[in-house]
């Protein structure tokens, strides 16, 4: 069996550790409904790769900088909520994308691509740009936590690299180890 993989942009510490902060003291008033993501594991994903073998990550690499190399550096702007399906029966709490949508959409397009070519078989799912902050531990209304969230005044930076991240499985939640960093631009 291979490796559970990822693409994706990562978050930067002053943005990770300014949501944490607005995020802690909500914590304890959501344990009963969301299972929290960790921060230091929060990403915006832009392919997923349930199973990537081994022979496949040179060549994946390889790709995935290539992608990078002809991808400009963008803007991007967390902000608004997203509950997924729907904010009626919400499985996913998080922020959606203000600005850089397009440009993190065309680099998931590309990257899915670089996958693909490197025989990592990426996830057919359409891309919807955006950062996990909680899963629910059953589909429930969350208008309230939506509204929260929605708060949020944003981040934004200028989106310079993607990562290449591996996802070990583990009964308290994934551990996610970065194996390749890619600059964007020549």
């Amino acid at each position: 069996m291979g490796s559970r993989m990822f693409a994706a942009v990562l978050p930067p510490a002053t943005v990770v550790s300014a949501l944490d902060a607005l995020l802690e003291p909500r914590r304890d008033a959501g344990r009963d409904v969301w299972r929290w993501t960790r921060p230091e594991g929060w990403h915006l994903t832009t392919t997923f790769m349930a199973s990537v073998p081994p022979e496949a990550l040179d060549p994946l690499e390889e790709y995935l900088a290539e992608t990078a190399a002809i991808t400009d550096p963008f803007e991007l702007r967390l902000e608004g909520a997203v509950c997924f399906p729907n904010v009626e029966s919400a499985r996913v709490l998080a922020l959606g994308l203000a600005r850089g949508h397009d440009e993190l959409a065309a680099l998931a397009r590309s990257s899915r691509n670089a996958a693909s070519r490197a025989g990592a078989a990426p996830d057919g799912a359409r891309f919807t740009g955006h950062l996990t902050l909680g899963r629910a531990r059953r589909p429930f209304d969350a208008t309230k936590w939506f509204r929260v969230v929605d708060a949020f005044s944003g981040w934004c930076w200028r989106v310079e690299e993607f990562a290449l991240v591996e996802s070990h499985l583990q009964d308290r939640g994934n551990r996610y180890e970065v194996v390749g960093r890619f600059p964007l631009g020549r």
